[in-house]
């Protein structure tokens, strides 16, 4: 039965590079290329240094060979010729070169730093570069080297993020043009790569794309992506992680576990999810800690590279890559791409968790604003799950029973007419008509024709008789919207038919008397426009039985991603795009904007975003917001006039302008950015000016 040890070799700060001793054979070290493991050390010997396994001691032997300088074990001379019998954690010392000898892997100390490690200062340390056949030496020049090992298992530990993503000199001596270049394309494949996988739907296709990539790039046969449970625990089973997908080399299909593929050894996957660092071993066949045995018993990995995905929040799993043909031998810069492709990965999942957090969050917004609709019983189409929303939707249904006229107050694009229809289809009139006009777009002479309607002959161009609204109305439920745009002569006739009385079609004699609920709307303050001679103050007080008033987005702001993600599904529909959702970018820039042309903008804007992205997601780039000031919000901050007079009192115009910053602060409840946007200065010209405010206090 053939046993194993290890010998690990120092690069630069880390233990690196490992290389596999078995019992069978016995291992020889030095200058001449004829050793297994030559040394590029003028300080070391052609034959420096052997070590063989004794099976009857169970032990393994180092023995210098009259050496020119010697071999050092813990920093001690050993005597030529003499067996010296190696301990786990020995340092051999070749020259320039540290070794330290193993039983096994898992003895390897799990931060590589020095402190575990007594080094004379006199030692200088020496960047190590192994591999495993002059071909690869070739073309693996990113590490500069003074030791090669020939045809022996060889694992490489990498310690940090992927060498890619780093400063590189390309003209280092270590370096060479064909270096340089493969550095270079490998860069702009694993940027095109992301991008790819931004920009692709499903989670399976994107998974393929990083499979495909692997495939291309390396000398491999497989490649996987194995995943831990959600959520990973500290201490989890290596038994359950699962394949989210796997591909063979030169298969079209993504297979969840293709034909002939082995999942990664319960070594490796401890070892690489336990530190968090990605492994390389090569020529490994017929190594059990290193690969699985198939459905004959053949470990058939030759050559493994093992890499883990993870991110600050949590460990996701693992990629398993591996090439089941000797001929195929990946190399340190294999390694930097799996690394780097691992990063990608670990974005992606975390990115994808977020969204779905945040579908999860909309989805229970939805049912909660449904279940208060289904207690209320209200049939409602506003969506929201603020305290503003839940204050319309009581009102809605207290008003819904009630013959009352309802005044529904409001900014532009608020949604006033929902509300409207909210009440008409939660009333006892829900199976009556439901008719809304807008009294803004009207002369009077036409709106008087819209809501009484005419007899043929009454104008020019009345070729016959029309039913007005009222009329259409009866039974059910008139919405005029921007009431207040009415003109003072229609407003008489329009306040006689809501307290009753019957109406003429203009033209006509007849009278016509209805049964009508009406709802009007405005987006003014009908108070001042009784105040300024505009709007009959009995007319107001008619109206005025229950009064709805309908706060703007920017006072909701916890609807915004809600009434997004709607309005999203429904352009999505639409238009057959196949986008996943928002960035959070783009939720947080929707969030901090004021919307002036509430819900309507909103809505207009989430439409275009769907239309033109780019990507598979919207984001914050794709969203064409205005630099509108909300002039609601600016009217309402305005100080009234001063007027001197006995109560007057004198102040300087820094003191007045001080005041006028704090009642906006008051009003904005704090809220710097929205009193910047009232006040038409800069942000950072507030604060200025806000220090100076403190510093009167």
């Amino acid at each position: 039965m053939s046993v194993s040890a290890y010998l690990v070799f120092r690069d630069e700060s880390r233990w690196n590079e490992i290389f596999r001793l078995t019992s069978e054979r016995v291992t020889t070290i030095g200058r001449a290329l004829t050793n297994t493991i030559v040394l590029k050390d003028d300080r070391c010997s052609r034959a420096q240094a052997e070590i063989r396994y004794d099976e009857e001691q169970d032990a393994w032997f180092l023995k210098d060979l009259q050496s020119r300088n010697g071999t050092l074990v813990n920093g001690r001379k050993i005597a030529s010729e003499v067996e010296f019998r190696l301990s786990p954690n020995d340092i051999l010392m070749f020259g320039k070169s540290h070794l330290m000898f193993l039983n096994e892997l898992r003895e390897l100390p799990s931060d590589g730093s020095l402190d575990e490690i007594q080094v004379s200062p006199t030692q200088e340390i020496q960047t190590l570069s192994l591999n495993s056949d002059s071909n690869i030496l070739e073309n693996s020049n990113v590490l500069s080297g003074n030791l090669e090992v020939t045809e022996e298992t060889m694992i490489t530990y990498r310690r940090d993020k992927a060498r890619l993503l780093e400063t590189i000199d390309y003209d280092h001596p270590s370096g060479s043009n064909v270096t340089a270049k493969r550095i270079r394309r490998s860069i702009a494949n694993l940027c095109r790569l992301a991008i790819e996988i931004m920009r692709s739907g499903e989670q399976k296709s994107k998974l393929e794309l990083a499979l495909d990539y692997l495939l291309r790039e390396l000398p491999v046969n497989f490649a996987a992506v194995e995943l831990l449970p959600a959520p990973a625990e500290e201490d989890f089973p290596i038994s359950e992680l699962e394949v989210a997908a796997a591909k063979e080399a030169g298969k079209e299909s993504l297979d969840i576990i293709p034909p002939g593929y082995q999942k990664v050894s319960d070594y490796l996957a401890q070892t690489v999810l336990d530190s968090r660092n990605a492994v390389i071993a090569r020529h490994v066949r017929g190594d059990s800690i290193l690969g699985r045995r198939n459905s004959d018993g053949v470990i058939e990995t030759t050559s493994v590279i093992c890499a883990p995905i993870y991110t600050e929040t949590r460990r996701w799993g693992l990629l398993h890559i591996y090439s089941t043909d000797p001929t195929k031998v990946p190399d340190v810069q294999d390694l930097d791409i799996a690394i780097g492709v691992a990063e990608i990965l670990g974005n992606l999942f975390e990115n994808l968790r977020e969204q779905n957090q945040l579908t999860e969050s909309l989805s229970r917004a939805r049912n909660e604003n449904a279940d208060l609709l289904k207690q209320l019983g209200v049939r409602s189409e506003i969506i929201g799950v603020s305290p503003a929303v839940h204050e319309i939707t009581e009102q809605i249904a207290l008003a819904a029973n009630s013959r009352a006229t309802v005044l529904i107050h409001g900014e532009s694009g608020v949604g006033k007419e929902l509300v409207a229809r909210a009440v008409h289809f939660s009333s006892p009139r829900k199976k009556a008509p439901f008719i809304c006009l807008n009294c803004a777009v009207l002369s009077e002479d036409l709106l008087a024709s819209e809501l009484f309607g005419h007899e043929r002959g009454a104008f020019t161009g009345a070729t016959e008789r029309k039913i007005g609204k009222f009329e259409a109305a009866n039974g059910g439920t008139l919405m005029l919207d921007e009431i207040g745009e009415m003109g003072l002569n229609i407003q008489a006739k329009f306040l006689r038919v809501l307290e009753g009385h019957p109406f003429e079609r203009v033209g006509g004699t007849k009278p016509i008397s209805v049964d009508v609920r009406v709802i009007a709307a405005t987006n003014r303050d009908l108070e001042q426009e009784v105040m300024a001679g505009r709007f009959r103050k009995d007319l107001f007080f008619r109206l005025r039985v229950v009064e709805i008033l309908v706060p703007p987005l920017r006072d909701r702001v916890t609807d915004i991603p809600i009434l997004a993600e709607h309005f999203f599904q429904h352009f999505r529909s639409e238009t057959g795009r196949k986008l996943q959702g928002f960035t959070p970018e783009a939720l947080d820039r929707l969030q901090n904007y004021a919307w002036p042309g509430n819900i309507r903008e909103l809505k207009n804007v989430i439409e275009r975003a769907v239309v033109l992205a780019r990507g598979t997601f919207i984001e914050a780039s794709d969203l064409a917001l205005s630099n509108i000031a909300t002039e609601s919000r600016a009217a309402a901050v305005v100080p009234p006039p001063i007027v001197a007079g006995k109560n007057f009192i004198p102040k300087t115009l820094e003191e007045v302008e001080l005041d006028y910053i704090r009642r906006t602060l008051e009003f904005t409840e704090g809220n710097k950015s929205r009193a910047a946007q009232i006040l038409g200065i800069e942000r950072t010209t507030l604060d200025r000016k806000i220090r100076k405010l403190e510093e009167k206090n």
